[in-house]
């Protein structure tokens, strides 16, 4: 099914979005988290404290390469928006992967850069969070205004709305009384 007439759904919208993809993540994080810690049997947090990043990037990783290759997580149903390719298709797991791996873009120029200049978790979190806006403000310099990573995945976001589902007529139909 291609996307006709694509529409990039505004930044706001957008962030909206990415914000209550957030919310729905810690819920996933809170699962994950729980069954790592039950078959590592951890018992203090910094404990394997590696090993669980890396199976929550993992885990992250699934999600979203899942969803996306389906067209749309929760968080994108909610808020009508649709992850297509350039041409308006659904994209692959391929490209759904390469898109997650782009999107941390989101998060490691400052987090590198927190633990290049070996700042505390507090100025590690300012940081960050200043760098969030920044980048979803450059995809105003995006020909489409889409995200960059989204560009450089060869994705991009759609504003789209599922049609909606024939009515079954079958059995709803009224007969008429038998006339002799």
């Amino acid at each position: 099914m291609i996307v006709p007439n694509p529409q990039t759904p505004s930044l706001p919208r957008r962030m909206a979005c990415w914000m209550y993809e957030g919310m729905l993540m810690f819920g996933v994080a809170f699962i994950a988290d729980y069954l790592f810690s039950t078959l590592s049997q951890t018992r203090h947090a910094l404990d394997n404290r590696h090993a669980q990043q890396a199976f929550l990037f993992v885990i992250f990783g699934i999600y979203f390469v899942w969803f996306w290759a389906k067209g749309q997580t929760l968080a994108m149903k909610t808020w009508n928006i649709r992850v297509v390719d350039v041409h308006g298709a659904p994209i692959t797991q391929t490209r759904a992967l390469l898109r997650y791996a782009l999107s941390w873009l989101w998060f490691l120029p400052p987090l590198a850069l927190s633990w290049l200049l070996n700042l505390p978790a507090r100025e590690g979190a300012v940081l960050t969070l200043g760098w969030v806006p920044i980048w979803a403000i450059l995809a105003r310099f995006h020909p489409q205004k889409q995200f960059w990573h989204d560009a450089w995945a060869g994705t991009r976001l759609v504003t789209w709305v599922a049609p909606a589902k024939a009515k079954r007529q079958a059995g709803s139909k009224a007969t008429a009384p038998d006339q002799p």
